[in-house]
Formats: structure tokens, sequence, C-alpha cells
């Protein structure tokens, strides 16, 4: 989704969020994180306005201090970025599926992750999620997560058929959105 990202030709515009869009936006991802009640004013402050940059295939990125903390496309779930992942892990804990060190340099490439990357005796996938929910890839082995990506098969599903595609890549360490700190 981000792989040829650049802020000046992907983002085609950005607007200031009204507060009660903003409140809104805090509630969903508060639902959609259970985690991050905690700290979601450290993240989204409610004195700064917060912004949402338009980009190519109807992905909207909110923009909170001038760095992009979390995208969504067309009226989906909200996914966090990478460098939040990192700064936060603890609130997205409940949402970490580790793949095997295998699979470490087809997911930084870009590539959709595979079924026995997850069942192999070093991946662990820990939380059962629903299909189409958000999930950080993270590698064994490894501190920090590699990947924020959506579930196409669930745990049970994956461990049984092993086979195909149950982790649709979004974004990746060192994509486009990774390589633009800040959005200006």
């Amino acid at each position: 989704m981000f792989k040829k990202f650049t802020v000046e030709d992907s983002v085609s515009s950005q607007s200031k969020i009204k507060s009660s869009a903003a409140r809104a936006i805090r509630a969903a991802i508060v639902e959609q994180y259970p985690l991050i009640e905690d700290v979601i004013d450290d993240i989204l402050p409610k004195k700064d306005s917060l912004m949402v940059a338009k980009c190519p295939n109807h992905v909207s990125l909110l923009v909170a201090n001038d760095e992009a903390v979390f995208f969504q496309q067309r009226d989906g779930p909200w996914y966090p970025t990478l460098r939040l992942v990192h700064r936060r892990a603890s609130c997205f804990a409940d949402k970490i599926w580790r793949a095997d060190s295998g699979a470490i340099r087809f997911v930084l490439s870009g590539a959709n992750i595979m079924c026995p990357g997850f069942t192999n005796e070093e991946a662990a996938m820990d939380y059962d999620l629903a299909v189409d929910a958000p999930v950080v890839v993270a590698a064994h082995g490894k501190k920090h997560a590699m990947a924020v990506g959506q579930v196409k098969m669930g745990r049970d599903d994956v461990r049984e058929i092993n086979k195909g595609h149950c982790v649709e890549n979004l974004h990746f360490l060192g994509d486009g959105l990774w390589q633009c700190p800040k959005l200006n």
C-alpha cells in the first residue's frame, strides 16, 4: 500500500478535523485497541488539531504533530503506523502475531505473509484475531515489529490449512510511509 509513497506525490490534500470528528475517531481507535485508552491523549492530543491527509486508493492518514499515527482505507479499521507501534508497543500487545525468522526478508520486501510463516515452531499466534482485523507482525528473536497488516485467515484456519496468504502486508519497515517521518 505504501511501497512507493512520497509526501509530494501521494498526499493529494490535508485538512483539519473538526473536534466532533476527532472525538469520534478517538472513540473508534480506543474501541479497536482497548490497551491504548490510557495514552490516547498523548498520541492524539485534544488541544492540538488533528489532520487527515488524503492519499490514492481511498487511503486516509491521521496526522498528529506532523506525524502520521494511523491510517485507514475507505471506512475500514484504523491501522497504526510502525513508528507508533515501536513507540507504544504495549498498546498493541493483543494484536501481535510473531512470524518465523525465514519470513523476515519477504515481509521487508513487501510480500504478504504466508501461513507457513506462522505455523513454524519459531512462530507464535497468541491471539485469535478476526478476519479483516488489523495485526502487527513481529519476527522471532526481534524486539520491534516489522509490519502492520490485515488478517485474511483466522488463527485456527492458518494452523489447519497451512497454505496461502493469511496476512495482507499493508505497511512494513522501509516502505514509503516509514521513510517519511514528518508530513508537512
